[in-house]
């Protein structure tokens, strides 16, 4: 089988498509054949920059990927051949809370990752995908969705009738603002795109605001809380915006902090004045991901794509992701 593999720090282009062996399931693994992988900003950075993340070459990347099962080990009774599954981002998360050795099972880094045709994946590590879904939608899930409903749903409890902000349109963002108006909540959204914000407004954002055109964006969002702040922000955004966060959270209300995006430091005092709750976000489990798959499923939801590349042109859509123009994931199909 062929495989995508980062053998040196040269980025994007240094990616070699190599043979491997096709891989076989141990008595308790699930032999998955992969038929899309998505993409996210921390798969393109381990590209870019393997060696400070002690990346051993060769190492396959990308944390997202959903195929159909193709064989089972004699101790695995949860999912069977011709099933529709997504890899969980740790295999070993199947519920409770993280630890180090969870952390040291994240695929495309410390374990190999989904750019691959076939793959070869614990039982605890494989997740059955809604039925409505295709493949590319399905990959999208992993890490980005999961994120999302990790962001609001587990840690935030979102209820009907609060207010969120949402930074830009990445995949977080347009999961969170499906979650959001999901559960009938009012949603905020920011953009440096007036075209980007009128889709936003379009899958139901309430407000949009152009960062560009209101740098302090926090302010505009305050107006459209009657000065009270919002209940959530998912803080996905760059230098700055955490200063920003923080001024438009109402008193007792909750940032999710996301990956590696948002580099500010943290004013204690503020936090403290306004006895904000700030939750770490790093994807979530396989129970949580079964639980977003079931109101998916119950919704219709249908996650956001912007492109999709063939495996052949994988290493384009890292470039797609690096110009940083898509509006959604991006998405790399591969061929059965």
């Amino acid at each position: 089988m062929r495989a995508y593999e980062i053998v040196g720090p040269d980025g994007i282009d240094a990616l070699a498509m190599n043979k491997r062996a096709d891989p076989l399931p141990e008595a308790d693994q699930v032999l998955v054949r992969v038929r899309a992988n998505s993409i996210n900003f921390r798969d393109l950075s381990t590209i870019l920059d393997p060696e400070p993340r002690r990346i051993p070459y060769p190492r396959i990347p990308n944390s997202d990927g959903a195929g159909e099962v193709l064989a089972v080990g004699p101790k695995v009774t949860s999912v069977k051949p011709g099933d529709r599954v997504a890899g969980c981002f740790f295999t070993n998360w199947v519920d409770g809370g993280i630890t180090a050795e969870i952390m040291g099972t994240a695929m495309g880094g410390a374990v190999d990752g989904m750019l691959a045709e076939q793959v070869v994946l614990p039982e605890s590590g494989v997740v059955r995908i809604p039925d409505h879904l295709t493949y590319e939608e399905a990959a999208t899930l992993p890490c980005a969705g999961l994120t999302a409903w990790r962001a609001l749903i587990e840690e935030g409890k979102l209820k009907a009738g609060e207010t969120v902000v949402l930074l830009g349109t990445g995949g977080v963002s347009l999961f969170a603002l499906q979650f959001a108006k999901m559960h009938g909540a009012r949603v905020i959204i920011t953009s440096s795109s007036d075209e980007k914000l009128a889709r936003a407004k379009a899958m139901g954002a309430d407000v949009a605001i152009n960062y560009r055109t209101h740098p302090e964006w926090q302010q505009e969002a305050l107006k459209h809380t009657d000065g009270r702040g919002v209940d959530h922000v998912v803080e996905v955004g760059g230098s700055g915006t955490l200063a920003r966060s923080l001024d438009a959270v109402r008193v007792g209300g909750h940032i999710a902090l996301i990956g590696i995006l948002s580099q500010d430091k943290i004013d204690a005092t503020a936090i403290m004045r306004k006895s904000v709750k700030i939750s770490g976000i790093y994807v979530g489990s396989k129970r949580m991901f079964a639980d977003m798959n079931a109101a998916i499923a119950l919704s219709g939801l249908n996650p956001v794509i912007d492109q999709v590349f063939s495996f052949d042109e994988a290493p384009g859509a890292y470039h797609a992701m690096k110009a940083a123009g898509h509006f959604g994931k991006i998405v790399i199909a591969i061929d059965p």
